[in-house]
């Protein structure tokens, strides 16, 4: 099934089930007002949005009407734990190599992993705002998971139990904020501002075959001011699965209903799938030219992803930005 949640003026919205085509949608109000709650009550609620989804697909659904993701905010509005991996190696390696620094062996087998902000998250069409060009504004297209409980101590293959729900993602970064952040020592806080989700997010039963040991293997379109710039495959080249990032996070502590986990940029080694971020453009012409000739994000500037099943049909529908300075 497919869940969004539209605008209504509160602080986490209404939850709505969508149509698998992303046309119709219906009010899932007789069951859960608000998709934490669902969360939290996944065994009793889902099955009920469950036989709601059926009924819609089906066409039977008595109190269906158009589904408009400009209504949207984030799937969750805002969730107890967001956290954000580097599962693509290849992106980890060349944002490296741009800076002269070698990949630790250590890289390959621990999972890179920083804790963002959770308390404020923007719909697929909520502009981007940022106060200033100069800070080096990025988009950052990947994919996300909504989590159950998960035990602390869990394997990996026990953590894949524990996701509920799939979404894109786009993670806003501002690069030229990052460097003095990271001399610090101490992570990213002022450089990642609030991160933008898919209109729907979907059970992984939406995925057919395409969600194989933890991964999506689909192709993740990014757009930048209607050019496509990326057509990166999700599924091969992702080091570790979201069972392994999971069960990373749940090492020392216990993972709550509503904590979302991110995979990080979809990279690919191959050049001609594009990029899912602005920063890997910069670090190959770097690589290749000596300084980079692609200047980052400006005012007016915008950014679409979206990831289309083997249908052809749009599985989380598309998030589409504006960057705009502060009113």
């Amino acid at each position: 099934m497919k869940l969004a949640t539209y605008k209504d003026g509160s602080r986490d919205g209404q939850l709505l089930v969508v149509s698998r085509d992303l046309t119709s949608a219906h009010y899932a109000t007789g069951i859960a007002e608000r998709l934490q709650q669902v969360l939290d009550d996944w065994n009793f609620l889902s099955p009920q949005l469950q036989d709601l989804s059926d009924a819609l697909n089906q066409g039977k659904a008595r109190h269906a009407f158009p589904f408009d993701a400009r209504r949207c905010m984030a799937p969750l509005p805002r969730a107890y734990q967001w956290v954000d991996s580097s599962a693509y190696l290849n992106h980890v390696e060349l944002m490296r190599r741009a800076r002269n620094t070698e990949m630790p062996a250590s890289f390959s087998t621990d999972p890179l992993m920083y804790q963002g902000g959770s308390d404020d998250f923007l719909g697929p069409c909520d502009p981007v705002v940022c106060a200033s060009e100069a800070f080096g504004i990025d988009f950052g297209a990947e994919l996300a998971v909504i989590t159950g409980d998960v035990p602390m101590g869990v394997s990996p293959g026990q953590a894949l139990d524990g996701i509920r729900l799939l979404m894109l993602a786009n993670d806003v970064s501002l690069r030229h904020l990052i460097p003095s952040e990271l001399a610090k020592g101490f992570g990213f806080v002022q450089s990642k501002p609030v991160t933008a989700f898919s209109p729907v997010a979907v059970t992984l039963d939406e995925l057919g075959p395409a969600w194989v040991q933890g991964r999506v293997h689909l192709t993740l379109q990014s757009t930048w001011n209607g050019r496509r710039v990326g057509l990166c495959e999700t599924g091969p080249e992702m080091s570790f699965h979201f069972g392994e990032l999971i069960a990373h996070l749940c090492k020392t502590r216990n993972v709550r209903a509503g904590s979302v986990v991110g995979s990080g940029t979809v990279s690919n080694q191959d050049p001609s799938h594009g990029f899912s971020c602005i920063a890997e453009k910069r670090t190959i012409e770097t690589i290749q030219d000596g300084q980079p000739a692609t200047d980052f994000m400006k005012y007016g500037d915008t950014i679409r992803i979206d990831m289309k099943g083997r249908d052809g049909i749009s599985v989380c529908g598309a998030i589409e930005q504006e960057v705009v300075p502060p009113a």
